[in-house]
C-alpha cells in the first residue's frame, strides 16, 4: 500500500488564497496581478501576495499548481480522504482543544461503526488508531468531555446520548 500523499502544500495554497480573497486590498492586488499589471508596491500588500507560489508578478499562472490544489480539495471532500492522509501524530496541548479533537475522532468512529454499538476497549483502540497515534489520550479525552461513556469496569465504550 502506498503511503499517504502530502497534501499540505496544495491545501495550504488553497487556504492562503481564500484568506487573501477575504481581504479587499489583497483581492484587488491579486486581480491586478492576474490582469498583468504587476504586483502592488505597498509592503502590506506586496509581502502577502509574494507568498502565492502559483502567481507571478507578471500575471503568469502556474496551472499545474492550481490543478494540484483543486484535486487536493476534491480528494478531501471524498470518501477516499481517509486513505490519503496520515493519522495525527500529536493532539493539541490545551485541554479544551484536545478534548474537541478527541471528541470529533470518537464521533467519527461511531458514525462508521454505528452510533448504537458498544465497543470493547480493544475495538475502540483499533478504530482510534486509524486517526491518532496517542490512542489512550483520545479515548480518555472523549470520556472526560462526555462524548463517550465507559462501563464501570472500563472494558466497554459507547457514544453518549446527545
Amino acid at each position: 500500500m502506498s503511503s499517504p500523499r502530502d497534501l499540505s502544500t496544495p491545501l495550504g495554497r488553497a487556504r492562503m488564497l481564500l484568506a487573501m480573497l477575504a481581504v479587499p486590498k489583497l483581492r484587488a492586488g491579486i486581480g491586478r496581478m492576474l490582469a498583468g499589471d504587476g504586483a502592488p508596491e505597498a509592503p502590506d500588500v506586496h509581502g502577502p501576495l509574494s507568498q502565492l507560489d502559483w502567481l507571478g508578478a507578471d500575471g503568469q499562472v502556474d496551472d499545474a499548481a492550481l490543478r494540484e490544489s483543486a484535486e487536493a480539495i476534491a480528494l478531501m471532500r471524498s470518501s477516499e480522504a481517509i486513505l490519503e492522509v496520515s493519522r495525527l501524530d500529536g493532539i493539541p496541548v490545551k485541554t479544551e482543544e484536545s478534548r474537541q479533537v478527541s471528541g470529533r475522532i470518537a464521533r467519527i468512529v461511531f458514525e462508521r461503526v454505528g452510533a448504537e454499538r458498544t465497543l470493547t476497549e480493544g475495538e475502540l483502540n483499533a478504530a482510534i488508531a486509524m486517526f491518532a497515534a496517542d490512542v489512550a489520550l483520545v479515548r480518555r479525552d472523549a470520556v472526560d468531555s462526555g462524548v463517550l461513556e465507559r462501563s464501570t469496569d472500563g472494558a466497554a465504550y459507547r457514544l453518549a446520548a446527545d
